[in-house]
């Protein structure tokens, strides 16, 4: 009899096994199908890796669909702490190893009031854009935080569709500014949202508003810093004891293990993990990467890129898929028109929540980064296209609306899983619709490389000022309080570029020689 229980309970575990392991089969088989088909469209600049990825995961839906007989689109269920403990970190780093630091830090103030402020301003528009709104299309049942909640999930971009059209040797100017916005905005929407969980919605007021601006602030400073402390710990630890002599395997584990281990640990201190990770990624990038050998550089580059690669393709994959989740277009009770009006009152929004602060915040950094030529001023063709690479909606905006409207993927509450659908249209139709206009768009704003001479006197000038020290013991005092005099007189004209310069020369002087890297004169970086 034991025999027989036994026999049973290896049986039983058995078909368990197998009925884990199809579905991740064939999860994995339609992955593979989604790289076969984007690299044969590569050179269809219509069509992006992410239009892809969603087009085969609603036709595999459809056909799961009707093999299980309408019961089920979809072969794994999408939980939103998995997303955000395994497929968000390689995307986030990623980001921050592969940028372009001397054009993302040149333009970081404009990145921050795009990525930072408006996100606050979008985030207020569409929030109470929905609260005032929702309710005259007969969409009831959210309280105070879900409307602060979908402010936020509607105000996280996606700009990868623009990335790919747009060329960096072309137009840095532009792709700096929209790469590191897209960035920034992700990490700040998360951390936004993270602080709203926090508020009492019962006693909504100023002071708790305040208390939502003083947290966000204290998230995004302290996991700052805490990611650069994790980055320079890497730089340090590679420099000084020289891996590379017996093993590039254990340089590139050690890169990857702290890199996470940076985003487990800001998650554990609850901070944002996003904004640790990327900024952990920048100064790996900057220092820890010039300290490994030459193997190891061209393996990390490849190796970051496609963990984050396969990351992004899953995640537009599944929203393909559950499109078509019919367990939810059962659940909402809405009607076909009530929800065409919900629909496209977060697209409205959207689009007011994007203009109102990218031409008011542009003609800021336009005054702020002001140059004797004018030459780096954005022009309102390049205004548009920044307002327009970030209407997209994408995996953030899917997770997050995951962890506020269900439990781990499963919701059995119609006004929850109105809101589910409702997120997973706005990214599919942003995703195609707004997707596919990108490129000629971008073609008729600018048909011709015209901006890539931006910033080239700029870059002179920094390479001129590298040559003079702050202050010097070996001049007088006259000439350094001149020379004091004429700093801070361009610090008052030119803050950005002036900071900007500043940093150069102390990286040059103190970072560098400590943590690892060429000297600026010497990095391309």
């Amino acid at each position: 009899m034991a025999g027989n229980e036994g026999v049973y309970e290896f049986a039983k575990n058995l078909a368990h096994e197998h009925a884990q392991v199809i579905p991740v089969s064939v999860f994995v088989a339609v992955l593979c199908l989604c790289f076969v088909v984007g690299h044969l469209l590569e050179e269809n600049r219509w069509v992006n890796e992410s239009i892809t990825a969603i087009c085969i995961g609603c036709i595999a839906g459809t056909i799961i669909l009707l093999v299980s007989k309408g019961k089920s689109s979809h072969i794994l269920r999408f939980n939103e702490e998995l997303f955000f403990i395994y497929l968000l970190p390689p995307i986030i780093f990623n980001a921050g190893f592969q940028v372009k630091k001397k054009q993302f830090f040149r333009n970081f103030l404009t990145i921050l009031m795009f990525g930072v402020i408006g996100v606050f301003i979008s985030t207020s528009i569409i929030a109470v854009g929905s609260w005032l709104l929702f309710p005259k299309l007969g969409f009831v049942g959210l309280n105070a935080r879900d409307y602060l909640a979908v402010g936020t999930i509607f105000s996280s971009t996606d700009t990868v569709c623009t990335l790919q059209v747009l060329h960096q040797d072309e137009t840095p100017l532009l792709y700096s500014l929209v790469f590191g916005e897209g960035v920034v905005n992700d990490a700040t929407s998360v951390v936004l949202f993270n602080a709203i969980q926090k508020i009492d919605v019962t006693r909504l007021s100023g002071a708790n508003g305040l208390r939502v601006v003083g947290d966000f602030l204290y998230l995004f400073f302290t996991s700052t810093a805490l990611g650069i402390a994790f980055g320079l710990l890497a730089a340090y630890a590679l420099k000084t004891l020289c891996f590379g002599r017996h093993s590039s395997i254990r340089e590139i584990s050690l890169m990857v293990l702290l890199a996470y281990l940076s985003y487990m640990v800001a998650e554990l201190l609850d901070l944002s993990g996003i904004l640790t990770v990327f900024f952990c990624g920048i100064l790996m990038s900057h220092y820890a990467w010039h300290n490994v050998s030459e193997s190891s550089r061209i393996t990390t580059r490849h190796v970051f890129a496609m963990m984050s690669f396969i990351a992004e393709t899953f995640i537009f994959l599944y929203v393909g898929m559950d499109a078509l989740d019919i367990e939810k277009w059962k659940i909402t009770t809405l009607s076909l028109g009530d929800s065409l009006g919900i629909y496209s009152t977060i697209l409205v929004l959207i689009l007011l929540g994007r203009a109102a602060f990218v031409f008011p915040l542009s003609a800021i950094s336009n005054y702020l980064n002001r140059r004797a030529t004018g030459s780096s001023s954005l022009s309102f063709k390049h205004q548009v296209i920044i307002w327009w690479a970030g209407l997209i909606r994408g995996a953030v905006s899917i997770a997050l609306a995951f962890k506020q409207f269900t439990y781990s993927g499963v919701t059995w509450d119609p006004v929850n899983a109105t809101m589910i659908t409702n997120t997973i249209i706005v990214v599919l139709f942003s995703t195609l619709v707004f997707g596919f206009l990108t490129k000629p768009l971008i073609n008729y704003l600018l048909p011709h490389a015209a901006t890539s001479t931006l910033n080239r006197k700029e870059s002179k000038d920094i390479s001129e000022d590298m040559n003079l020290p702050l202050l010097s013991f070996d001049e007088s005092a006259e000439t350094n309080i001149s020379r004091a005099k004429d700093n801070l007189s361009m610090l008052m004209e030119r803050p950005v570029y002036t900071i900007h310069s500043y940093w150069r020369r102390f990286d040059d002087a103190y970072m560098r020689p400590i943590f690892g890297g060429p000297l600026a004169n010497q990095s391309a970086a």
